[in-house]
């Protein structure tokens, strides 16, 4: 007895002194990546600003290999405390075995799956002699769900469980898991955290096919049974016919020896565009000469069938400023007075009640166009049943991501995606690169259906008269089902609120205290969690790193 109780304190003492080395670890590989972020971080937290100290070290450390090691072993933890008691439905799991691996790898991957008593069927190279003979012999009366996943790979312990309680939990015919990659060693790495169902995302990155489970029936599996990449085709085939959206479970229970890669669309010749509808382009502005030319020489070289601009003068008192806009009037360009403090809701408000367009296009006067397609791509996204706003990828002028969508309870607020990253780097799965769904876009460059726009009450001219307009009637628009959209195809540079200023005065800074503090009111961003997010990311850092 005595030694068994020993043995227990020693390996309790054994794993306590593992983790805080790697934790030990973890700091000192982020103090080597960023030496000075680590004591700039380091100094805000000695000083008590613990939010803008974990905000930097949050997004340092996430850079390092070591982050996701030490985040697996705790959760590995908790996941072990969790008990399931369902066995039904079956779970059949179908082993994409076309690369013919060597028989150890397979025999990993099948010793993984039946430790938790699923039924494993292998299928080759020639998938259709084996799916034909699977459709007959699977007994369908008990309703299984079907795992397809690639020889090499393997499932965490309590998979099964967790697929089962998930579907058990609602309707629909595809649940899905995040997953990691697996060494020949046997270490985990490069986590995916996925979003939520994201249909625009997943015609561009299929992260479902691999670590999902699938309700079919005979005819489903017969039907595929001539297709390649009959995995695949075999969960578009019950997307299409589904009304329900797939569930997802946010744990990593797929360990991948390879993952499918995004395939990030070209920005192809637009067809049909003098279809589009006339769009009402509303430029807010307040002396900056400068920046106001640039913004309307790219409206100039626009490519759109039909367009009016309406520049809004808030009180410009800059003498060229005024003599510009009155050299302005034209046919396509109307020039707005709003007079009193700066209200941007306010502005653009009056201005959509004087516009004549159809489609309307927020667009700050820091706005640099860089090609002449970009607003007929985000007209044709808008014009969708399913869409509200839509949002552009904005630059800042040194090429790196200003905006890529907003995610919905950063730093207990609002934050962009992807801030900082360059388009060409990978990022995060090449999310900043690919078409989606967003929670809300920003309004520096938005296009949204009039009638959208007015059926959602416009912008929120009380609680949210600079910041967080955007995001609150994205949300509105949500509500009615009109999904925000990020629309990377159209690219712009944005010199981001240099006409207006900054927050930093007293009475600014008010004015903002309280734009915040109506939106975690109003939308709780203090305890949500952004469903095209993750639980398990960071809510302190716009890079989607590991929250530890």
């Amino acid at each position: 007895m005595g030694d068994r109780v020993l043995r227990r304190l020693w390996l309790g003492l054994r794993d306590r002194l593992w983790g805080a080395g790697l934790r030990c670890a973890l700091y000192c590989h982020g103090f080597y990546l960023a030496p000075g972020s680590f004591l700039t971080a380091t100094k805000w937290r000695l000083l008590g600003k613990k939010v803008r100290a974990r905000r930097q070290m949050t997004a340092l450390l996430g850079l390092s290999p070591l982050a996701y090691p030490l985040w697996f072993r705790q959760q590995a933890k908790l996941a072990s405390a969790v008990g399931f008691e369902r066995v039904e439905p079956p779970i059949i799991a179908l082993i994409d075995d076309a690369a013919n691996l060597p028989e150890q790898t397979l025999r990993q991957t099948l010793s993984s799956l039946t430790a938790q008593g699923i039924t494993a069927h292998i299928i080759p190279a020639q998938a259709g002699p084996a799916l034909a003979a699977l459709a007959e012999a699977v007994d369908w009366a008990a309703q299984p769900w079907v795992m397809p996943i690639q020889a090499g790979d393997q499932i965490a312990p309590g998979t099964v469980e967790a697929y089962r309680a998930t579907i058990a939990a609602g309707p629909g015919r595809v649940v899905f898991a995040d997953d990691d990659l697996i060494t020949a060693s046997g270490r985990h790495q490069a986590p995916h955290f996925k979003p939520d169902w994201n249909a625009p995302l997943f015609e561009h990155f299929d992260y479902l096919t691999g670590a999902c489970a699938i309700k079919v029936g005979p005819h489903d599996l017969a039907a595929v049974s001539g297709e390649a990449d009959w995995a695949g085709a075999l969960l578009r085939r019950v997307l299409a016919v589904d009304p329900h959206p797939p569930r997802h479970i946010h744990r990593p229970l797929h360990h991948r020896r390879t993952r499918r890669a995004a395939q990030v669309p070209v920005a192809a010749p637009l067809e049909a565009v003098n279809a589009l509808p006339m769009v009402s382009v509303i430029v807010p502005t307040r002396n900056r000469l400068d920046l106001l030319r640039t913004c309307l020489a790219g409206l100039a070289a626009t490519r759109y069938p039909e367009m009016e601009v309406l520049v809004v003068d808030n009180d410009s008192d800059d003498p060229a400023t005024l003599a510009y806009l009155a050299e302005l009037a034209g046919e396509r360009i109307r020039v707005l007075r709003h007079h009193g403090p700066f209200n941007y809701s306010a502005i653009n408000n009056r201005a959509v009640e004087q516009a004549r367009g159809d489609l309307i296009c927020l667009l700050n006067n820091d706005i640099e166009i860089l090609e002449p397609d970009w607003l007929a791509r985000m007209a044709c996204i808008a014009m969708r049943p399913d869409v509200g706003a839509v949002g552009a990828r904005l630059l800042y002028p040194d090429g790196r991501i200003q905006h890529a969508g907003v995610v919905i309870g950063m730093g207990n607020a609002a934050g962009h995606a992807h801030r900082f990253v360059l388009p060409e780097e990978t990022g995060y799965f090449h999310r900043h690169n690919l078409p989606q769904f967003a929670s809300a876009v920003t309004a520096a460059c938005l296009v949204v259906r009039r009638d959208r726009f007015m059926a959602a009450g416009m912008l929120d001219e009380i609680h949210f008269p600079v910041a967080f307009n955007d995001v609150d009637l994205c949300l509105r628009l949500n509500e009615r089902g009109w999904q925000s959209f990020y629309e990377p195809r159209a690219t712009l540079i944005h010199h981001e609120s240099v006409s207006r200023g900054d927050d930093s005065d007293p009475v600014s800074a008010a004015r903002f205290a309280g734009e915040l503090a109506a939106l975690k009111r109003l939308w709780g961003t203090e305890t949500c969690v952004d469903p095209f997010h993750h639980p398990q990311l960071s809510r302190v850092s716009e890079g989607f790193t590991i929250a530890l």
